[in-house]
């Protein structure tokens, strides 16, 4: 039952042992230390601030630093900090993380975020930082020793490890050298602050007292202000920290963000595809995916403009209104291939009398044609237009959202092709030449015609697109000549009060006019400015020698009663 014996009990020393659990081993026996005071330094601290670092650099060892932070420390002492071995500034590494847009340290091959529980190395010769995961996989065991990032060739010992989750007794704060020696590692500055007395005073446990300590505070800032600015400033002008700090306030107060104006309804899709794949950059937030001019463009509604072409055929022209509000993507598809000659030379394959002619087809078979993009284009059937006049110009299928190059024009309305062919045009002059092709001889077979209907010319007149655009550009030049004229304090009505004072920019107003004048309003200043310009003859006051005239009294009414005076 003994350690080591066949003895039937154990002995007060065996049961006061380091390895033994009883009453004695909690007396202080055990000279064994205990792990409660272990503190874990996080891969992306400086290890002589704690705080996080913002140049990262590291040593031999793998121990990261701020440059900020260890160059004072190693003019002051030429060691380092964790275990006081000779450390000198060309020892450091500088180390190059990669982050994400969320801004989180990541693997640049991989695009994995570091965690606590990442084992994290760097390279050497490059400063390039990995998880140790992805050098083991394609740099060890495929032995290919080349960076990932750079290509530059290393080996096996240039490897350093930044974090290892499986040691973290290498980044266990309370045994750095220079903690248990305590060491300050406050610059001078840090150091005047903390020693400073008024800093470290509860000012609201003062009372009347913290008035005195804050006017004293008032006046040292006053002065290092006035020492280390520009000579001519006014202390009584507001500055422009605090105009800034007002806008910084606003900005901040705002819980929203402006909606761009091409934001698309559907977003972009990085939240779900991160939250099922692990090979996504993570995203949080639903952001609206943005839309391309042409994308912009092409919403339904969105460009209500008309536009205007002509089709220049061997038996006349046809002139054709375009509408784009409710067939955007069908235009535009017209205008584009007009615009490219895509139609010139060629000829309308079928034609059947009092139904409609149709054509757009390079092959003249009926089988061919193709769209802008190169691709079939889905049906646009939102609009309130029908096929129910003589005239109206649509886009031939093979079915549902096939819409390529062909086009009809119907010579009767056609009311069971509604919501089957999208409208995009009307003809609105030419229709004497619609008849004229309407009664062109075709073979009963096919019903192509005997004699070939060409497209000579297919002219863009107006494009509906190219209104849109400029009336767009217009509409932004105006809105940033109104963004620039507020930047600038507003207009001359704006920075002028009702009584003709001047607005100052920071909104106070000035004691009298611009050019120093006192007046009672800038309307009377401009009349009597306009009365003093005017000539006028002087005024010659007359001396009168004679005495003026009395005025005659009326004689009193006789007769009647009178007013009994005498009586």
């Amino acid at each position: 039952m003994g350690k080591g014996t066949d003895k039937l009990y154990i002995t007060h020393s065996e049961w006061s042992s380091e390895d033994a659990f009883s009453a004695s081993a909690g007396s202080g026996i055990r000279s064994k230390e205990s792990n409660a005071a272990f503190r874990r330094l996080p891969f992306n601290y400086c290890a002589v601030s704690l705080q996080p670092f913002e140049h990262p650099v590291c040593s031999s060892n793998g121990t990261t630093f701020d440059l900020a932070n260890i160059i004072p420390w190693i003019e002051k002492h030429g060691t380092n900090p964790i275990d006081g071995t000779p450390l000198k500034s060309t020892d450091l590494i500088k180390l190059n993380f990669t982050k994400n847009e969320d801004d989180d340290y990541i693997d640049p091959v991989t695009f994995k975020v570091f965690t606590e529980n990442t084992h994290i190395v760097a390279l050497n010769n490059t400063g390039n930082v990995f998880a140790y995961d992805t050098v083991q996989r394609l740099n060890i065991k495929a032995k290919m020793w080349r960076d990932l990032v750079s290509n530059e060739e290393f080996s096996r010992k240039d490897i350093i490890t930044i974090q290892d989750p499986q040691n973290v007794d290498s980044r266990n704060i309370s045994s750095f050298k220079y903690k248990q020696d305590g060491v300050s590692t406050l610059t001078k500055e840090q150091e005047l602050e903390r020693n400073d007395p008024a800093r470290n005073v509860n000012k609201s446990a003062l009372g009347n007292a913290a008035r005195v300590l804050k006017a004293k505070e008032a006046v040292e800032l006053a002065r290092s202000k006035r020492n280390s600015s520009d000579p001519n400033h006014n202390p009584a002008l507001p500055s422009k920290s605090n105009g800034g700090n007002s806008n910084s306030i606003s900005r901040s107060m705002q819980t929203s963000k402006a909606v761009p104006f091409n934001a698309a309804r559907h977003t972009t899709g990085k939240a779900a595809q991160s939250f099922t794949s692990t090979g996504y950059t993570p995203h949080t937030a639903a952001e609206r995916a943005l839309l391309t001019d042409e994308e912009y463009m092409l919403q339904p509604k969105r460009v209500k403009q008309k536009g205007y072409a002509r089709i220049s055929t061997n038996h006349g022209d046809l002139n054709i209104e375009l509408r784009p509000e409710f067939a955007p993507h069908a235009v535009w598809n017209f205008v584009q291939l007009a615009k490219k000659g895509y139609y010139n030379g060629l000829v309308f394959h079928r034609n059947i009398r009092s139904f409609m002619i149709q054509g757009g087809d390079p092959t003249g078979t009926g089988r061919g044609g193709q769209s802008i993009w190169g691709k079939n284009f889905n049906d646009e059937f939102e609009g309130p237009v029908t096929h129910d006049t003589r005239g109206v110009v649509s886009m031939a299928n093979k079915g549902k959202n096939t819409n390529s190059s062909q086009f009809f024009i119907i010579y009767r309305p056609a009311k069971h092709l509604d919501r089957k062919h999208t409208i995009f045009g009307q003809v609105v002059g030419g229709l004497d030449t619609l008849s004229r092709l309407e009664n062109v001889p075709v073979s009963d077979s096919d019903k192509r015609p005997i004699d070939d209907i060409e497209m000579k010319e297919v002219a863009i007149f107006v494009d509906p697109f190219e209104e849109f655009q400029k009336a767009k550009r217009e509409q932004d030049e105006a809105e940033r000549e109104k963004e620039e004229i507020k930047r600038q304090g507003g207009t001359e009505d704006d920075r002028t009060t009702w009584t003709g004072k001047r607005i100052r920019a920071d909104g106070t107003v000035a004691a009298g006019t611009e050019d120093g004048v006192e007046g009672v309003g800038k309307y009377l200043k401009a009349a009597q400015s306009s009365n003093n310009g005017l000539v006028e003859e002087d005024e010659i006051v007359e001396e009168w020698d004679e005495v003026p005239e009395e005025p005659v009294k009326k004689k009193a009414k006789t007769g009647g009663f009178g007013n009994f005076d005498n009586w």
